[in-house]
C-alpha cells in the first residue's frame, strides 16, 4: 500500500542522508513496486498538470500528468532526478551537445518507461520527453534541489539551439 506521506517522508530522510540520487532511488523503486498503489493512492488522473508534492532547496517531489501525445522539448535539470511512471507511458530521448555548436544537441539515446518503471537521470542529462498515448500518463519525478528555482536550459525544438529555461513556458504547456 503506498502512502504518499510516507514517501515524502522517506524521500526526505534519503536526502539528509545521502546528497546522490542512491538512496532516493531505492525509495522510488520500493514504492514504484506496485504502481496501481500509487494510481489508487493519487487517483486517477483527470487532466494534464504538474502538481507539486513537496519542495525544498534539496528535494522536489512532482507529480506530472501528460496529455495525450504530448511532447516537452529537449531540456536539463542541473540536479539528479527519479522518474517513476504510475499509469501510461514515457518516451524520453536522450540528447548530447554537439562537438562543432555546444550549444546545440543532438539525439543520443531513448528510453521507453512503462508503469512501475523507474529511472534516475544524472545531473548532466539532456532529454526530451513524450506521452506516445493517446490518454494520460501519470508520473512521480524526484529531483534532487529545488526543481522550480535551478537555472537551466532548454532547446528550441526546431532549431536545437540553447535557451534559459523558461518555467512559465513549462507550466503553460501543462495548462
Amino acid at each position: 500500500m503506498f502512502d504518499l506521506n510516507t514517501f515524502v517522508s522517506d524521500c526526505r530522510a534519503a536526502v539528509a542522508e545521502d546528497d546522490t540520487h542512491r538512496t532516493a532511488l531505492e525509495i522510488v523503486e520500493a514504492a514504484f513496486d506496485d504502481p496501481a498503489a500509487i494510481l489508487t493512492a493519487l487517483g486517477e488522473p483527470t487532466g494534464p498538470g504538474i502538481n507539486a508534492i513537496y519542495r525544498s532547496d534539496d528535494l522536489t517531489i512532482l507529480n506530472i500528468v501528460w496529455a495525450p501525445r504530448q511532447t516537452l522539448m529537449p531540456h536539463n535539470h542541473e540536479m539528479w532526478a527519479i522518474i517513476g511512471i504510475y499509469t501510461g507511458r514515457e518516451d524520453n530521448i536522450f540528447w548530447r551537445r554537439t562537438q562543432d555548436d555546444p550549444a546545440r544537441v543532438e539525439a543520443a539515446g531513448a528510453r521507453t518507461l512503462l508503469a512501475g518503471d523507474v529511472t534516475p537521470l544524472g545531473k548532466d542529462i539532456i532529454h526530451s520527453v513524450t506521452n506516445p498515448l493517446s490518454r494520460l500518463t501519470g508520473a512521480i519525478h524526484v529531483y534532487g534541489g529545488d526543481f522550480f528555482a535551478e537555472p537551466r536550459s532548454e532547446w528550441d525544438e526546431e532549431t536545437l539551439s540553447e535557451r534559459p529555461y523558461d518555467v512559465s513556458r513549462l507550466q503553460a504547456a501543462f495548462g
